[in-house]
């Protein structure tokens, strides 16, 4: 069947920078000498006929990215659309301007991923093509960026559908890609040039729900971990794209707990300015009416100008969001005044699980941090068979709320930037309207100063409900200026005092407790006196609002073991893998139940032989006779029943009646048998004659014979 056309739906954005593709199919001729280095593969092939597709076909890039980073591996996709098909390909990646005459041409490096599928080229190494000829609607291969510098990469692909019909550089089978950076994070600058200092509100809003993310979202348990960051200088990285994770990435990453990783951030010291924390939030999702967003304040300098986050989404093997290495410091030598990025979940390199609640699986040896993509795995929650970009599970903000110190920024100051350093002056009268109903002010937060220079505080209010769209509603924020503890415009303090250290971990993990803060004397007053300003602080604190009672996070069920016996009943088990805190879990771990398997075999179970019963002949030849019974018939296929009577010959020469002169009268009808079937016995006796000589009576014996009878099988 030949392909029909049009590729047009599939054609890349021509505004922007797309990734490129040409292939040709190179199994069935041989390039021309003249044609360049690898020529046009296909060229032998313009004899038949070339068709324009625009709907059928299409290189992909995964993701759909717009530029490409320097080093990174990609995976590249060739699709075709039912019910079209392709038999042949080749696939090459060339720097832009270039016709592939010589070596270096070629750009990037090819791997191949399925050697059934796919395979190198004999006589264009550089290029890719089918292992074997036959009906395929799909190929994928990795593609390693060149370095940086190398200029925009032209991939092109051509196909063969048969051997007189192919397709060649047609609009969704050429990609353009540019030089820029892919991963959401930038590239820290060599040096920060900015004065003073800024501080900084980061808000983090969990976009992961079950409408946004429906494929096998977990809604029990749902859930993001406490965030854990910091403001760091370039000589610490908490994580990063292409690295291992730490012990404490790890534990975030598997487990949400965040102490492990606070752990190592302050043991940093002074590469660090500030610890990031923020609350985690169950469940993973509520409307911002019901649930403020989380957020954190942090401050940066000219040393520690970078800012490092990381939050699990959970339950999950080892995937979070987050960002590494934000660089706060502009190169005009100012501060960032507002950043908005959507996050998409990454890979911790740790666990291989693949889906929400796979089993433990310790990745064995330790991967790299990557990004998830859509093409990770199809049982993964964010499979898509054509690659395209995963939908971002979260946004995070980060808004400049004030600025320290002489500024030294080459752009002068806008208006956004003024009011940002100004706190707002406490209203005298509260002209809320009416038809905006809101919650109550929440308490003044700490001044944003803890020494004697002037800062400010905060407090918040959420917005219930709007009745009237068309009357806006004013801020759910309020500012007011303050200094640090002890301090006064009239009586200014003689200590100085460093600013406070991050508020520690609340004192229970679920309800109301008790958290503290410290901080330190920089400086003691002149004349040798005490300081007289608080170094600690303590207060309340709430661990999830509503106090989940999960203090389990377990993997589901594995299946259930084989029975333990062959026949007949048993027992058979499963188990499921504790991922919390196995101190406060007190859920089974395994489970047993009865299982019955057919029935075993039964084999047939006899007495012990009777004694040999006497000769049924009182004069000549005759036989005796020895029975057993049946104990126990056989079933369910056991061994049948051996003989239960046996009988022997015997011969008495003369009879008794003869010998001792006995006179007996003749013998009674034989007994009913005592058994219907396998064996029984039956029995007859005589009298002596009336009359006889008292001396002979006592020489009678032979009044009594045996016999067996019924002996065929039950």
């Amino acid at each position: 069947r030949a392909a029909s056309s049009s590729l047009s739906t599939l054609q890349a954005d021509p505004g922007a920078a797309a990734a490129a593709a040409t292939l040709s199919a190179s199994l069935w001729c041989a390039p021309d000498p003249a044609d360049g280095y690898c020529g046009r593969i296909l060229r032998a092939q313009t004899q038949g006929t070339r068709r324009d597709g625009h709907n059928e076909f299409r290189l992909r890039v995964e993701g759909d990215p717009e530029t490409y980073h320097p080093g990174k591996t990609y995976r590249v996709v060739l699709l075709a659309t039912s019910p079209a098909y392709f038999r042949g390909f080749t696939l090459i990646a060339l720097k832009e301007g270039r016709e592939g005459i010589t070596d270096d041409d070629y750009t990037g490096q090819f791997q191949i991923i399925d050697e059934d599928e796919t395979q190198f080229m004999t006589n264009c190494p550089p290029a890719v093509t089918e292992s074997t000829p036959r009906r395929r609607t799909r190929i994928q291969v990795f593609w390693t960026a060149p370095p940086a510098g190398t200029g925009c990469v032209i991939m092109k692909a051509s196909i063969v559908q048969k051997r007189i019909i192919y397709f060649q550089d047609e609009g969704s089978l050429t990609v353009r890609d540019a030089t820029f950076s892919l991963v959401p994070y930038r590239v820290p600058a060599i040096e920060c040039c900015a004065c003073g200092t800024a501080k900084y509100r980061l808000t983090f809003f969990g976009n992961w729900s079950e409408k946004v993310h429906p494929k096998d979202y977990p809604r029990r348990a749902n859930h993001w971990s406490a965030l854990i960051g910091a403001s760091h200088s370039r000589g610490y990285v908490l994580w990063e794209y292409g690295g291992y994770a730490s012990e404490g990435v790890r534990q975030v990453a598997e487990l949400g707990s965040p102490i492990k990783m606070e752990e190592e951030i302050r043991q940093k010291g002074d590469e660090v300015l500030t610890v990031i924390k923020a609350k985690a939030q169950w469940p993973a999702w509520q409307p911002l009416n019901l649930r403020a967003a989380p957020s954190a304040e942090f401050s940066v300098d000219q040393t520690r100008h970078l800012m490092s986050f990381l939050t699990m989404l959970g339950p999950s093997p080892d995937w979070n969001v987050g960002l590494s290495g934000e660089d706060l410091c502009t190169k005009e030598c100012g501060w960032v005044q507002r950043l908005v990025t959507d996050l998409i979940p990454w890979d911790a390199g740790t666990d291989s699980g693949v889906t929400y609640e796979s089993p433990n699986k310790p990745t064995i040896p330790q991967e790299k941090i990557r990004p998830l993509t859509s093409l990770d795995h199809p049982q993964s929650p964010f499979y898509d068979p054509e690659g395209g970009a995963i939908t971002p599970v979260a946004r995070v903000v980060v808004e400049r709320i004030a600025r320290k110190g002489e500024q030294c920024n080459v752009v002068p100051d806008t208006i956004d930037d003024i009011v940002a350093d100004i706190g707002q002056e406490e209203k005298e009268e509260d002209d809320t309207p009416e038809t905006c109903i809101y919650s109550g002010w929440s308490p003044w937060s700490a001044c944003s100063s803890a020494t004697c220079e002037k800062g400010r505080r905060m407090r918040q209010r959420m917005l219930k409900a709007q009745l009237d769209l068309s009357v806006p509603c004013p801020h759910t924020q309020d500012f007011q200026p303050c200094m640090g503890p002890g301090c006064s415009m009239e009586e200014p303090s003689t200590c100085m005092m460093s600013e406070w250290i991050s508020w520690s971990a609340c004192s229970v993990s679920c309800g109301m407790g008790m958290r503290s803060r410290e901080r330190y004397v920089k400086q003691y007053p002149e004349d040798g006196s005490l300081c007289q300003l608080n170094t600690e602080e303590t207060e309340k604190c709430v661990v999830n609002d509503e106090c989940y009672t999960i203090p389990c996070m377990l993997s589901p069920w594995s299946e259930w073991s084989e029975c333990s016996v062959t026949c007949g009943r048993g027992v058979r088990t499963r188990q499921r893998m504790l991922k919390s805190d196995p101190a406060e879990c007190t859920e089974e771990l395994e489970q047993t139940e009865k299982c019955m398997l057919p029935e075993c075999p039964v084999d047939c179970m006899v007495s012990e032989w009777s004694v040999w019963s006497e000769c049924n002949k009182t004069c000549g030849k005759g036989h005796t006779i020895r029975t057993r019974m049946v104990k126990l018939e056989p079933q369910f296929g056991g061994s049948a029943c051996p003989e239960t009577i046996q009988r022997k010959k015997c011969k008495i020469r003369k009879s008794l009646e003869q010998q001792s002169g006995c006179k007996l009268q003749p013998w009674s009808n034989w007994t009913d048998c005592t058994k219907p079937c396998a064996g029984g016995i039956q029995e007859r006796s005589r009298m002596v004659k009336k009359g006889a000589k008292s001396s002979t009576v006592a020489n009678c014996n032979n009044q009594r014979e045996v016999r067996a009878c019924n002996i065929y099988p039950c």
